[in-house]
């Protein structure tokens, strides 16, 4: 959950700035060579903007200068809040390029989001033109999109499967089984966290941290019911609690259902997984009552790798040594990621060492600087 976070660690810090610089690219806006089909955005602590708020339909290019002092984000939004796109965790002085595919014409909007929280510095954005076609007819990437979007949809079943057992188990007040179903019912969320996080406000209720409080939001979802279980206690409004978490899960399956894709969203989207290791996971800030955290982090990168995995076949044919590089880096946080197992799961965060969080952070570095390169090659389709 990437949204109202807690105030920056020097570990998180150390360790966003780290992965952002993964994503490392010249300054856009001072870049005489930069093409002229690539949108500058340039973010201050306080202004988003936007060189240019209008482009044709198809693959929409930009590059995203932060200029100020919080780690910053920026995003585009369709209807309803519906994320198209999306940069996230980029370091003052750091800048990050991304692909999005804009298909039909209409108003978007773009968003900064500097501290990486609330609802942005936000800005109308044009798209015109006709209908595009889909961004290209690889018979390898139409193939990674059926593949991925099929695990999506089956991952979101298993979801809302995990959870009606888990608000059952919760309104039962069987405590002990709920606490064990809590890091299962939450992997399957977490392996298809970019697309479930694109359907407006369902993101927070059913995964927003107790920060939301302070966006004006009513504190609910499953870290609601993660504070009641190993915090609080069972409160009386706990089972309407876990109601509300099934009813929002429900409806947000019925949007994964009919999702349709494309192969640019596969790339973001296994970036984005690995970003939400960065500034949640390998911090120990996600899960901070029952300290599962390396649970997400398990089912963040094994999401990741499925995005991968159903694009490897048109890589393969493209950049042979990035798929040598992808399988090699992602072996390495693989091994030092089960080296933390214990029985069917993981340890508890708070059993690692510095030293352990460290290692960990430098795989994860080195695997996301090779998956940050997927987009450029899909894009060039």
């Amino acid at each position: 959950m990437r949204l109202f976070p807690m105030p920056l660690s020097p570990l998180r810090t150390l360790t966003i700035l780290s992965v952002a610089a993964a994503g490392l690219v010249g300054c856009a806006g001072d870049d005489p060579a930069q093409p002229s089909d690539v949108i500058a955005v340039a973010a201050t602590d306080t202004t988003c903007d936007v060189a240019r708020t209008q482009a044709p339909t198809g693959t929409v290019t930009f590059e995203f200068t932060n200029k100020g002092s919080l780690v910053n984000e920026f995003y585009v939004y369709a209807d309803g809040d519906r994320i198209i796109g999306e940069v996230e965790n980029v370091g003052p002085g750091l800048s990050r390029t991304f692909h999005v595919q804009i298909a039909q014409p209409g108003t978007y909007e773009t968003a900064c989001k500097p501290g990486m929280v609330g609802d942005g510095i936000r800005a109308p954005f044009t798209v015109t033109g006709s209908s595009a076609a889909p961004i290209t007819d690889d018979a390898a990437l139409t193939g990674a999109v059926s593949e991925y979007t099929q695990y999506v949809r089956s991952q979101g079943e298993e979801f809302l499967e995990e959870t009606t057992d888990f608000v059952a188990l919760v309104k039962a007040g069987k405590v002990d089984q709920a606490k064990a179903a809590y890091p299962q019912a939450r992997s399957y969320w977490e392996r298809i966290e970019p697309v479930a996080e694109s359907f407006g406000d369902l993101d927070p209720k059913i995964d927003g941290r107790e920060d939301v409080i302070e966006e004006g939001m009513a504190f609910t979802g499953y870290h609601r019911l993660e504070r009641d279980l190993w915090q609080d206690g069972l409160q009386p409004d706990t089972s309407a609690i876990a109601d509300q978490l099934l009813a929002d899960v429900t409806t947000l399956i019925e949007q994964v259902r009919t999702v349709k894709l494309n192969p640019l969203q596969l790339a973001n989207g296994s970036k984005a997984l690995l970003d939400e290791i960065a500034t949640g996971k390998i911090t120990g800030e996600e899960e901070r009552y029952s300290h599962t955290d390396l649970w997400d982090f398990n089912a963040n990168f094994e999401g990741s790798i499925a995005a991968i995995a159903a694009l490897k076949p048109y890589l393969s044919g493209k950049d042979s040594t990035l798929v040598a590089d992808l399988d090699r880096r992602s072996g390495e946080l693989r091994a030092l990621l089960d080296s933390h197992r214990e029985g069917e799961g993981f340890v508890s965060y708070t059993a690692l060492t510095p030293a352990n969080i460290k290692a960990l952070t430098v795989a994860l570095d080195a695997f996301s600087e090779e998956v940050a390169k997927v987009a450029g090659v899909v894009a060039a389709a």
